[in-house]
């Protein structure tokens, strides 16, 4: 039985952890095109490599999370966030000696292949919570990463402009290593059996297939990332566009890109609550209903102020994503299941984030970037017309059942 009140340190002390993992990322991956030009003395090719460095690591999580959540659920959460925490600490750490960009990008693969704080980090909190407050606990946790997010490359451009680029990753490593402490030292874990039969990928792949609802659940945050990361390489551009000088940009960039997360930051809890008051189903819906119509209005700013607070309002909306998904996964999976789960959710979103920026790279080749906008919006409407179409409630609460029996 859970002890009282554990789920609340827990909560505490894994958004602590998942902010400090965030905002070791986002310190030093924004200057990664800095450091290979600078450090590692790439002069030519320089967007190609920069785009190598950062997909790589993606991919190389994909491809992996499913692994990891499979001993997740064999062995428990919390030795996953010892080992991914310790691991990625001694590689940024090892990052800071290196000489050669064929060996950043081999770096770069461990760094993936090695990842999975988060999603352990999410699980935990999640088979750990009471299910009235999983909602509320979910929808706190998806602003741990915001938040490192809006704080990291605010860090990591002091950082580096003081210390140095290879120097951000030394400090990147510290801070990893701070969660991996956090998790070691003070996260607990209760209602885990370890006498279980570890499973194979493939047979956790089987077992999800059945899972409809799941399925759906992962199609629907991949969808939620790649609608964010498709339009990531085209926000600057866009300011420009809007008339904003080239000296005013970053900061301008930045104000914009800081506009979502801290509607997350504002937002997301209350979703988590609303969720569980109206059902999660619902505020998926509305979630990406708002999203997407937030989207499509963006279309028509003419001016900076109004992106700006379009932004804002499209991310108090589109915040009810990620809390409403988490949760639906936790309500349609078995509590054995659900370290595998979060991690197969990892790799959707892993894979979203790795194809989104490529292929919002080449329709703003292509067409006018405010009609990506269009696109973009439109899919996040017609995703919203499906979730409502599909009365998930009823779904998860089967494929649950179905699940527990088999």
């Amino acid at each position: 039985m859970t002890q009282p009140y554990s789920w609340k340190r827990n909560l505490i002390v894994l958004w602590i952890g998942v902010f400090f993992c965030s905002t070791a990322y986002s310190v030093s991956i924004p200057f990664i095109p800095l450091f290979l030009h600078n450090d590692l003395g790439v002069n030519s090719h320089l967007e190609m490599w920069s785009g190598f460095a950062f997909g790589i690591t993606f991919l190389a999580s994909a491809l992996i999370a499913p692994y990891w959540g499979s001993l997740a659920d064999k062995y428990g959460r919390k030795p996953m966030l010892i080992r991914s925490g310790f691991s990625l600490a001694a590689l940024y750490f090892i990052t800071f000696f290196i000489k050669d960009p064929y060996v950043f990008l081999v770096l770069r693969v461990f760094q993936g292949l090695l990842a999975g704080y988060v999603p352990a980090a999410i699980a935990l909190v999640a088979t750990n919570t009471p299910e009235e407050k999983s909602g509320y606990a979910l929808g706190i946790m998806a602003t741990s990463g915001a938040t490192g997010g809006i704080m990291g490359p605010l860090i990591g451009g002091t950082v580096s402009h003081y210390i140095g680029n290879r120097e951000s990753f030394v400090f990147s490593g510290c801070i990893v290593l701070v969660a991996a402490l956090i998790a070691t030292f003070f996260a607990t874990e209760h209602k885990f059996n370890r006498s279980g039969v570890r499973s194979s990928v493939f047979d956790d792949l089987k077992h999800a297939s059945h899972n409809k609802a799941f399925l759906t659940l992962l199609g629907m945050s991949g969808l939620a990332m790649f609608s964010v990361m498709i339009l990531e390489p085209l926000l600057t551009v866009y300011v420009l566009q809007l008339g904003t000088n080239e000296q005013d940009a970053s900061l301008q960039s930045g104000i914009v890109f800081s506009a979502v997360g801290i509607a997350t930051l504002i937002a997301a809890p209350q979703w988590g609550k609303f969720g569980s008051r109206i059902g999660f189903s619902k505020v998926l819906f509305i979630g990406l209903l708002g999203g997407g119509i937030g989207n499509c209005l963006q279309f028509f700013v003419g001016h900076i102020a109004e992106f700006g607070i379009l932004r804002f309002v499209y991310g108090l909306f589109f915040a009810g994503v990620t809390p409403a998904i988490n949760a639906m996964i936790v309500k349609s999976t078995e509590t054995s299941f659900r370290g595998r789960a979060f991690s197969l959710n990892q790799s959707a979103t892993q894979f979203a984030t790795m194809l989104g920026p490529v292929i919002g790279g080449v329709l703003g080749g292509i067409i006018p970037i405010k009609w990506v906008f269009i696109i973009n919006g439109v899919m996040l409407m017609i995703a919203a017309i499906l979730v409502k179409r599909q009365h998930m409630e009823e779904k998860m609460a089967a494929s649950k059942a179905a699940a527990e029996q088999s």
